[in-house]
């Protein structure tokens, strides 16, 4: 068990650094001069050296990429050139606004999921089936701007349950889990949501499906285990594939939820990564694609480590 631990985190490395390059280079490969967003057109030649030597625009590629790396691993990650703030201090108040959408929209999706993805299992031809399976298909097809856009229309401007977008009163800054504040979360968590639930349940439903065919759950029934005591082992060899796609689905939208945070103007990495993106802001933009990248490594690796814990025969084949 401890050597697979140690392989995992081995493992990691590589990969943590392969997303450290391809994070920076990302931010090159893009079209244009990010100095257009602070300099204007006809800014004089000596100008726009000093602004290269200020930002190291002036170094080699891979020279800028050493730096920037050595200072991002002691958690510099330089100046917005829009702002002029600290990025990190900008990308960690981003994140901690998301990690509260993607969590409960993570909870709703996968929480939903199961159930859906179970019931859809026990019962697979039944008219539950057909309309657990239709939701998911629909969780799955439905784009999510869109699907943002009808919940706005319906729930805000129709009904007026539903703030239409913001973080609350006082703004991300002051967040706190009361009602005011939770308002401003239903629609997004619920628009953000509608994917992973659509995949986990048809995830379940298969794993489900498959399992009750399985000779252990035959023994079981021989053996005279009540329904409750067969779906306690059914439930158990399927958690780990689960775990696995839940872990992946809520490290997507960490970084998937661009389109969903514009449409609410929630404070979170989403938005963030949108307005670096329209100004051109190279710094802030390294920074937000490096620590969501980080975050999706670090979220599947939690889930290896977790899987072994969960399935004995993981541990017997370390």
């Amino acid at each position: 068990m401890l050597s697979y631990l140690l392989k995992r985190l081995l493992y990691a490395i590589p990969i943590a650094l392969s997303v450290t390059a391809f994070s920076f280079m990302l931010v090159y490969l893009a079209p244009g001069d990010p100095l257009n967003a602070i300099a204007p057109s006809d800014a004089p030649a000596e100008v726009i050296a000093a602004l290269k030597a200020a930002y190291g625009l002036d170094k080699p590629v891979p020279v800028q990429y050493g730096l920037w790396l050595w200072r991002a691993v002691h958690g510099d990650l330089g100046a917005s050139i829009a702002s002029g703030r600290p990025v990190a201090s900008e990308v960690l108040s981003a994140v901690s606004n998301t990690l509260i959408l993607a969590g409960v929209a993570g909870l709703f999706g996968v929480v939903l999921g199961c159930i859906l993805g179970a019931i859809a299992g026990y019962q697979q031809g039944s008219w539950l089936d057909r309309i657990a399976s239709g939701l998911a298909v629909v969780g799955v097809s439905v784009p999510h701007y869109w699907l943002g856009l009808v919940l706005t229309i319906i729930f805000s401007v129709w009904l007026s349950w539903f703030p239409a977008m913001g973080a609350g009163p006082g703004g991300s800054s002051e967040w706190l889990w009361d009602y005011a504040h939770m308002r401003h979360l239903v629609l997004p968590a619920i628009t953000l949501s509608v994917i992973p639930m659509g995949i986990i349940t048809r995830t379940v439903r298969a794993l489900i499906g498959d399992m009750l065919g399985q000779d252990f759950v035959i023994a079981l029934r021989a053996r005279g285990l009540n329904r409750y005591a067969i779906f306690r082992h059914v439930a158990k060899n399927t958690a780990p594939t689960v775990l696995a796609v839940a872990g992946l689905q809520i490290g997507y939208l960490m970084g998937g939820s661009i389109l969903v945070e514009t449409v609410f103007a929630w404070p979170g990495t989403g938005f963030l990564l949108n307005t670096a993106i329209f100004q051109r802001d190279m710094p802030l933009l390294q920074g937000t694609i490096l620590v969501l990248c980080m975050f999706f490594v670090v979220l599947n690796l939690v889930v290896d480590m977790v899987q072994p814990l969960i399935d004995p025969r993981m541990r017997r084949q370390h």
